[in-house]
């Protein structure tokens, strides 16, 4: 791994600018956790980063159909690496219902952000998530999925509905046995063969139609005669993400047990929905990240027109930029973890208090996609030549940028609930006064500004017609994140002079559109903060 990357070897917690001290805002348990967040950053930087590139390049799941009897398994032969890994890592799940946080379980998945791996776990988090909370009944399930002896999924969509709920055609019947789950085609099934336990949904027969209508449940792998309960049709051929296995699920007469109430049963889908897109927001930085520590070092070695690349005008303003992007974004994420925080234990009918959660889930898990895009397109092309081919470890990590935009709700979904948050729910309200109070406190025009920008783009939203409104969803969803960053950079600034400066170059940059000035070209606090400080 020495000859194809330079983030291996190197402590991805130590080397992190911004992680220290969004905890140390957000988490009181900071301090005492530190050296176990160092410890698991040695470990990123070290064994899982090359465990992950081998996966991905040598060593994808396999799906193995019939056992030597003939019998058919479904089952997945996952890398040998692989599967004490994921063992090992299931402690990440664990925090938040041990009397911890899931600050501490999103700080431990950042430093992951291996796309693959930390998708065997989110799902099977989420599967915890919504038994933890709707059907404790299961508790041997529950232990048996955080003890890692057990793996989850998350079964939703359907091929003929997408992210559109409402289409899926699963019907659930209960007979005299139980639940049983028929035509249910789960075509894009994370987890396929590796999943012990799924969560699934599907309409319970006479349930009205639409997303309303579905019900939550959890089906096992096995009946109870020990018989295949579901199989998998195929794996899905993918060009990033390669160690989750990830296939087409087909429920015909599966057995399930309900989770909670069935007429509540979309709620609970679209909570552990909202987990997953914090994940997704937090894994698009910490891919980003590992893409700066690459280029960072990158940049201090090669030499280019008698200099080191680090030492050219352009090289820096590219640095400021990943530096600008990284900061604001990792922000916008750990704000989301600390409002889910503060609100998953609320059950429906929620509070304003969980809606606000649920808003900024909206806003981080699309602006953190849209700016892991651009940091390791900017990574790979500082690299030259070597940044696009799949040997070195950089490439990797742009491939797997690409398709955060896209799990758990394209841009075009996050802008539909977004106004849907904001015009039913009114969830705008307790947003405009958390950015009201941290821009007056700032005290720069540009936070002024900022504020300004925050309110028109809302008004306008509520005052337009439905179909108006939706054709201005997506703007106002970049436009609430660019402002909510602006306003977490300023409340950073407390802790070191460099989050007042990287607000201001965020503001000029993605909310006025300019280009940034010149003086953070001398700066390298901003696009070196590892080494400077």
């Amino acid at each position: 791994m020495n000859r194809i990357s330079y983030a291996y070897g190197q402590n991805h917690f130590e080397l992190d600018p911004d992680l220290p001290y969004l905890l140390q805002l957000y988490w009181s348990d900071y301090p005492e956790r530190r050296y176990e967040l160092s410890q698991f950053g040695e470990f990123a930087g070290h064994e899982l980063y090359e465990a992950g590139y081998h996966i991905d390049h040598d060593a994808p799941p396999v799906l193995v159909n019939h056992d030597l009897d003939g019998r058919r398994i479904d089952r997945i032969r996952l890398s040998p690496i692989e599967t004490p890994l994921l063992k090992r890592l299931t402690s990440i799940l664990r925090p938040p219902y041990e009397g911890g946080s899931w600050h501490h379980h999103f700080a431990l998945g950042y430093l992951l952000a291996d796309p693959g791996l930390y998708c065997i776990l989110t799902i099977t988090g989420q599967t915890v998530y919504a038994l933890h909370k709707y059907a404790p009944e299961h508790h041997s399930v529950i232990q048996g999925l955080l003890s890692g002896e057990l793996f989850g999924a998350t079964w939703m969509t359907e091929n003929q509905g997408g992210n559109d709920l409402g289409a899926n055609r699963a019907r659930a019947v209960h007979g005299p046995d139980g639940w049983h789950i028929y035509g249910g085609d789960k075509y894009f099934a994370s987890g396929a063969g590796l999943a012990d336990y799924a969560i699934a949904t599907a309409r319970p027969d006479g349930a009205p139609t639409g997303p309303k209508g579905l019900a939550l449940y959890l089906v096992p792998r096995l009946d109870r005669q020990g018989n295949l309960n579901f199989t998998v049709r195929r794996l899905k051929s993918k060009s990033a993400t390669r160690a989750v296995p990830s296939g087409e699920v087909e429920l015909e007469g599966s057995e399930a047990f309900l989770i909670g109430r069935a007429e509540s049963g979309i709620y609970y889908t679209l909570e552990t929905l909202t987990v997953s897109r914090i994940a997704n927001a937090v894994a698009s930085m910490g891919i980003s990240q590992k893409a700066i520590i690459e280029t960072r070092e990158r940049v201090r070695r090669r030499q280019a027109f008698g200099h080191r690349l680090e030492d050219h005008p352009l090289v820096r303003r590219d640095l400021t930029e990943l530096a600008v992007r990284q900061a604001g974004g990792l922000a916008l994420a750990f704000q989301a973890v600390d409002l889910f925080d503060r609100a998953w234990h609320e059950t429906p009918p929620y509070s304003i208090r969980y809606h606000y959660a649920r808003l900024l889930t909206h806003l981080a898990k699309n602006r953190t996609a849209e700016h892991a895009g651009r940091i390791t397109a900017l990574a790979m092309e500082l690299f030259g030549g070597l940044g696009f081919l799949e040997e070195y470890a950089i490439a990797r990590w742009h491939r797997e940028a690409l398709i955060t935009p896209i799990w758990e709700g394209t841009s075009n979904i996050q802008a539909l609930e977004l106004i849907e948050a904001i015009q039913k729910k009114k969830a705008h309200e307790p947003l405009l006064e958390h950015l009201r109070v941290s821009l007056d406190e700032a005290g720069t025009p540009e936070a002024q500004t900022a504020y300004k920008m925050a309110e028109v783009c809302i008004k306008q939203l509520l005052a337009e017609a439905d179909d108006a409104g939706a054709w201005y969803g997506k703007a106002t969803l970049i436009r609430l994140a660019d402002v909510e960053s602006v306003a977490l950079l300023y409340n950073l600034a407390k802790y070191k002079e460099r989050y007042a400066k990287l607000a201001t170059l965020y503001m000029l940059h993605f909310l006025e559109n300019k280009e940034f000035p010149a003086w953070a070209m001398h700066d390298p606090t901003i696009w070196a903060p590892d080494q400077a400080g």
